[in-house]
């Protein structure tokens, strides 16, 4: 009788313990909340002078905010392949916009299923071909590029795929919006006079750019409704307290300096972390951290083990308070095709300088989407180009230096946080150009990249079939 209480008791034990682990409670769910074109220092948490977010603020409250988070390509499709690989374009393959990762590349799916996630994305997805991103679909977001404004979005997709206790399971949801990317057709655009909009020094200040800007933020505004309630859904799921959510505001929106871009309003990108108990609230960290390393930190958090396949690499003591430091530098690369005619580019940054180096600096940069080719124009272009560079100096200058770039340039992030003064000649920052130059040179070696050669029809069309030309598989 004793032996078979005690046999009873060990198999409740056990049951109880594969019950605990299924529904999250050794591991957590993860939720990854993704804005789309949103430059992140627009954001009042990393000084923004005009956008109402309260939502994001109170995320910020209840988080860690990471002051120097970086993807390596400022496009949609390449960062948000990195962010779900943790790989660098090369490696996966998108290293330019609208084209594809290698067949044999593997992402959170892969990673995280084993491990007894389900793994779901709800919004735009953007990343191809499908077996190398089997994320389950999950409904209630557009998923397009662009949003359909006679379409609301529904909770009830992902209210579904959060709850644990009826999937017995844990989840790992992105819910990708597709705010404020353009058109800017959402939001309530009178919170924002035109008039009374404080612009960014980057931004040239046109009656016809404040109409557009005030547009811009009143989509910053409905995105940011949007993580309300989408946190509202998880809270309501009762997995609020075994839940990481992550928040990012990815790469800069689509005015000239900031996407498509190397400049700090490119590749720098907001983030938010938290994770109630085990994250402390209200605090910010200066680690260096880049979209590489987001998987290989989610890997660490649910209990996987490092994968070799990764280029990034876990912050995850960064998150439990136990470091300070991640990564010394964060890289970047820029391949213009098929946005305009090839103009590579690669950079890097300490988190207080940033160097550039423009590789075909004898051409004229052009992206056909934000200088009026395509659906998706912006009329405003027009207004910079036609300032007269006499009255307006200012405009002019904005767009000369979107247009005609030197071979490399040097900023003061830190001191000049727009990037608008360029160092590079000057004989004092000779020594941390240099170190900068050097740690470029490396990665681009460790990446086996050949620089311009991969911003060329013939490199771009063999990856949209699969066949990388240039990069290393894994």
């Amino acid at each position: 009788m004793v032996f078979a209480r005690v046999v009873i008791f060990i198999s409740f034990a056990l049951c109880q313990f594969f019950s605990d682990s299924a529904v999250g409670q050794t591991t957590p769910n993860i939720l990854c909340i993704m804005a789309d074109d949103c430059t992140f220092n627009e954001l009042p948490i990393y000084g923004g002078r005009n956008a109402i977010t309260p939502n994001i603020d109170r995320m910020a409250r209840d988080g860690l905010v990471f002051d120097h988070a970086y993807l390596t390509s400022a496009m949609c499709q390449p960062c948000r392949a990195e962010l779900y690989t943790g790989q660098y374009p090369l490696t996966n393959g998108c290293a330019w916009n609208h084209s594809a990762s290698r067949p044999e590349t593997k992402s959170l799916p892969h990673y995280l299923k084993p491990l007894g996630y389900r793994v779901g994305i709800a919004g735009k997805v953007h990343v191809k071909p499908p077996h190398a991103f089997p994320f389950d679909s999950v409904a209630g977001f557009d998923g397009n590029c662009v949003n359909d404004p006679t379409r609301e979005h529904e909770l009830a997709g992902i209210r579904d795929y959060m709850d644990v206790a009826k999937h017995g399971s844990p989840f790992c949801l992105v819910v990708a919006l597709v705010e404020p990317h353009v058109p800017w057709v959402m939001g309530d655009k009178t919170q924002y006079p035109p008039d009374k909009l404080k612009l960014p020094p980057n931004i040239a200040d046109t009656q016809l750019t404040r109409k557009h800007f005030s547009d811009y933020l009143a989509e910053i505004t409905y995105m940011d409704g949007q993580v309300g309630q989408i946190l509202e859904a998880l809270a309501q799921s009762g997995a609020q307290d075994d839940t990481v959510v992550i928040f990012t505001s990815e790469q800069g929106s689509q005015f000239p300096g900031c996407k498509w871009t190397n400049w700090n309003t490119g590749l720098h990108t907001g983030m938010i972390i938290q994770w109630p108990g085990k994250i402390a609230a209200g605090k910010r960290t200066d680690a260096i951290v880049q979209y590489t390393d987001v998987a290989p930190t989610l890997m660490d958090l649910a209990g996987g083990k490092p994968q070799s396949a990764f280029d990034g690499s876990s912050f995850a003591s960064v998150l439990y308070g136990k470091a300070n430091q991640h990564r010394p530098f964060a890289f970047g690369m820029h391949n213009n095709l098929p946005e305009g005619p090839s103009y590579p580019i690669r950079s890097v940054t300490d988190g207080r300088f940033r160097y550039i180096r423009n590789l075909m600096p004898d051409e004229i940069y052009i992206e056909k989407h934000l200088m009026g080719g395509g659906r998706l124009n912006n009329p405003y272009w027009a207004t910079w180009v036609g300032a007269d560079p006499i009255r307006q100096k200012k405009v002019y200058e904005l767009v000369k230096r979107y247009l005609r770039r030197p071979a490399d340039q040097l900023y003061h992030t830190q001191q000049d946080p727009y990037e608008l003064e360029d160092l590079g000649n000057q004989p004092q920052y000779s020594a941390t150009k240099a170190m900068l130059n050097n740690a470029l040179d490396q990665w681009m070696k460790q990446q086996k990249d050949p620089g311009a050669a991969v911003d060329t029809p013939a490199a771009l069309q063999a990856a949209r079939r699969g066949k990388h030309l240039h990069g290393q598989a894994r």
